[in-house]
């Protein structure tokens, strides 16, 4: 839909309206939400303006109130990396991070996490800003800042709630991060959120924020970076890669290691070789416009092993524990989107695209 320009003020009153932010007040920027029923489900819209030269720009996030109905394959996650993540959510202690940028389905990863923990024997709570699911048996808690009710407020007065597991909508600053490293100390589990660019950058990023390195080691179980792809839609073209391409791929990503992964979940047969496994291309079609539907997301998971805690003993770069990561068995995003790739899930284009933002 194509509207004109003078519809725009019109417009971001009536969004403003809805969201309960201030109609007069266009030089600051304002953050709100707003819920809509449409077939019986609830949208959430997130809602943020902020002014510019030519007057107000309005963003909205939609999200759907309901967070059961996914799991950890529907998210992208498969083989070795899932069962890091489900070994972490056997453990009573200590911390699982989800790494990414803003709308790289980092909350949904932790809530898909938060539904296999959910058991009635189990006290859950969490601290978020917004509640964005709403989840039964779970005690979720709204942070005000603008009354002083802040996420390491919020968390202070949770441990004292005596819950089995936590979850902090994100780690931002110094007393958040080391509230939450000694809830893990002290006997619960964990789960937060980070805005680093890699799995490797959260510890660098967590020790910036004065948390000790040898409370670090003892506390996080497991890191997982992503981002977010679209999914190719049924009609897709076909193609296999030239030796160059294989080639060229082979500089930023370990070939031969996503092979083996791929022989082993039996996505292509024990043979294969680079050259006889089909990569797919978005076609357009009635359906499908872009010759994209939906995501799904790309992942790297890393395991807090003996390598990478003498790492981060020693003072090490996100680079080096990446790397160390890697020697170890970790998939990149890049070599996680390719193995996607692989499977006809999405296109090679549009995981570069993704993984060089």
């Amino acid at each position: 839909m194509v509207l004109p320009r003078s519809a725009g003020p019109g417009i971001a009153a009536r969004v403003k309206v809805l969201s309960d932010l201030k109609l007069d007040e266009k030089r600051l920027p304002q953050d709100g939400r707003f819920k809509i029923i449409q077939n019986e489900e609830k949208v959430s819209f997130r809602v943020s303006t902020i002014p510019t030269a030519f007057g107000e720009k309005t963003v909205m996030r939609l999200l759907r109130e309901r967070s059961s109905g996914f799991t950890l394959e529907t998210l992208g996650f498969h083989g070795h990396g899932e069962e890091l993540i489900q070994e972490a959510t056997r453990q009573k202690t200590g911390m699982i991070l989800v790494t990414g940028p803003t709308g790289s389905g980092k909350t949904t990863t932790l809530y898909t996490i938060l539904d296999i923990l959910n058991t009635p024997e189990v006290n859950i709570s969490t601290v978020e800003d917004p509640i964005e699911y709403q989840v039964t048996r779970i005690n979720q808690t709204q942070v005000r800042p603008d009354i002083g009710f802040t996420f390491s407020k919020g968390l202070r007065a949770l441990v004292r709630q005596d819950p089995d597991i936590i979850l902090v909508g994100e780690i931002r600053d110094t007393e958040t991060a080391s509230l939450g490293v000694n809830a893990a100390l002290t006997g619960h589990l964990v789960l937060s959120t980070l805005h680093t660019n890699s799995a490797g950058g959260t510890i660098p990023r967590m020790l910036e924020m004065d948390v000790e390195s040898f409370l670090l080691v003892s506390t996080v179980n497991v890191i997982i970076g992503q981002r977010l792809v679209r999914k190719l839609c049924d009609a897709k073209e076909k193609y296999f890669l030239s030796k160059s391409e294989i080639a060229q791929l082979g500089k930023e990503a370990n070939m031969d290691m996503i092979m083996k992964y791929l022989k082993e979940e039996k996505v292509v047969d024990g043979k294969a070789t680079w050259e006889k496994v089909p990569f797919y291309k978005p076609k357009k079609s009635a359906q499908c416009e872009s010759g994209y539907g939906g995501r799904i997301g790309i992942h790297e998971i890393l395991r807090m092993s003996d390598g990478i805690r003498a790492l981060v003993m020693a003072d090490a770069t996100a680079h080096e524990i990446q790397e160390h990561a890697r020697k170890e068995g970790m998939m990149t995003m890049l070599e996680d989107g390719i193995f996607k790739a692989a499977t006809g899930m999405t296109s090679i284009e549009e995981v570069l695209r993704v993984v060089s933002e």
